[in-house]
């Protein structure tokens, strides 16, 4: 690394994620001040032991003590007085009833904001701590604030940077990370924080603070979704005598449909002619042996929540006359078994909405073989509602469902009006503009 690259670096909190990101930033260059309450871990780091049990971090700790790169100190007022950048890796355990306590998170603050007030040069404070969105900006900002008698963002910055650190495989995942995502009130703060990690492998994200300490909760939740789903796929091969590792090695084998990008993007509910027909011959194979899925049981339920969820949407607003634009369940087909805008369109009519629904794939007088039972038999007054007309919809509708993202409904949706309410069911392609209007609402976004 350059020396002009070198940041010197104050960190708090010598557990885990802290003493593999002090001795592992100590070994890349940078000046590395260690702090933690305890005076046990202190003495154990000054001299040169790691106080966690750690692949890789014993030999690295030594080394990097010795070459005078990790120094530690219980004094924080000085720890920030003389470095530039200071990276908060205090824990965040539960409370009682589930959330988070901050109290770790409180004290190490206030303490950097003291002395902040009796510091001239910039300073950069960095959370690595995991905590939910809202955190850094409702709760740490101001106490740095209150504390400094400085303004975040003009007189110092902060920034979130989760860590993505698996516990036996720390330091590895240190030098060559999956990702590095850096939130932050200022391009200055970013580009410092950022800074640190020049020449490591892995996309870089630099994005709202409220993104960044959400992503650790979505990466956690969804390991926590892997070994779940993985766990109760064993359980029914066990029941059902088969080797639940042979089964799972065709499916991680996959790598376009399931260890990858696809279906996981925020959008409405699923539907069609196989997800929601396997998922309940699967759980009905389980309870026919015995065999408890929570899991896989529960996730009807949950596509079932989010269809009620665009619902909701509609019957808050008021006004009676739906538009909808498409119906089919999947883009650029005619395919309506089990789709969910049916279903929608059906609750709505139920409900005595005045319903007007196009959809270019969907004609009426083409519909054949099961397209038409299941149509006639879920929406028997179709013909009264669908239209080829867009813009006769367009003109019915006080309140827009967008469940297309067609280059018809695109730029059908361009030409309405502000007095319309839209519920974008698809996300649009301006949906990042059209979500700063009052007459838009996204499903998920």
């Amino acid at each position: 690394m350059n020396q002009h690259l070198r940041e010197s670096v104050s960190l708090f909190g010598l557990g885990y994620v802290g003493c593999v990101s002090a001795a592992c930033l100590a070994s890349r260059g940078h000046r590395v001040v260690g702090v933690d309450v305890s005076a046990e871990k202190v003495e154990s780091l000054r001299q040169g032991r790691s106080p966690v049990v750690e692949d890789e971090i014993g030999e690295l700790t030594a080394d990097v003590v010795a070459a005078g790169s990790l120094v530690v100190t219980g004094d924080a007022h000085l720890a920030v007085l003389t470095t530039d950048v200071s990276l908060v890796c205090v824990g965040t355990p539960s409370t009682a009833g589930g959330g988070l306590s901050t109290r770790y998170l409180e004290e190490v603050t206030a303490e950097i904001g003291a002395a902040l007030r009796d510091k001239d040069s910039w300073h950069v404070v960095v959370f690595r701590s995991t905590m939910v969105p809202g955190t850094c900006e409702e709760l740490l900002i101001p106490l740095l604030e209150r504390t400094s008698g400085r303004r975040a963002g003009v007189d110092f910055g902060v920034c979130v940077n989760p860590e993505f650190l698996r516990e036996g495989t720390s330091v590895r995942d240190f030098l060559d990370p999956p990702k590095t995502v850096v939130g932050g009130t200022d391009p200055r703060a970013r580009d410092t924080v950022l800074r640190l990690y020049d020449g490591l492998p892995g996309p870089r994200f630099d994005v709202p603070i409220r993104v960044a300490e959400m992503t650790k909760y979505v990466d956690n939740g969804f390991h926590a979704l892997k070994i779940g789903f993985a766990n109760e796929v064993g359980a029914l091969c066990a029941a059902l005598k088969l080797d639940s590792h042979a089964v799972m090695d065709v499916f991680v084998a996959d790598t376009k449909l399931n260890i990858s990008r696809a279906y996981l993007r925020p959008g409405f509910a699923f539907g069609g002619s196989c997800l929601p027909k396997d998922l309940r011959a699967l759980t009905h194979t389980a309870r026919r042996n015995d065999v408890d899925l929570p899991l896989l049981s529960n996730v009807l339920v949950s596509n079932e929540v989010h269809l009620r969820r665009a619902l909701d949407l509609v019957i808050a607003d008021g006004r009676r006359k739906v538009g909808i634009l498409g119906l089919s369940f999947k883009a650029g087909t005619d395919d309506l078994r089990e789709s969910p805008l049916v279903e929608l369109a059906e609750r709505l009519i139920g409900k005595g909405f005045d319903v007007k629904i196009h959809d270019a794939n969907v004609v009426l007088s083409r519909l054949i073989g099961a397209n038409r039972t299941y149509i006639a038999e879920r929406l028997p007054h179709i013909g009264e509602v669908l239209t080829d007309d867009v813009d006769a919809v367009i003109e019915h509708a006080d309140v827009l469902i967008v469940g297309s993202a067609s280059a018809q409904v695109v730029d059908a949706v361009a030409r309405l009006g502000t007095q319309r309410l839209i519920i974008d069911l698809v996300r649009l392609p301006n949906a990042v503009e059209l979500r700063e209007t009052p007459n838009y609402q996204g499903i998920g976004w």
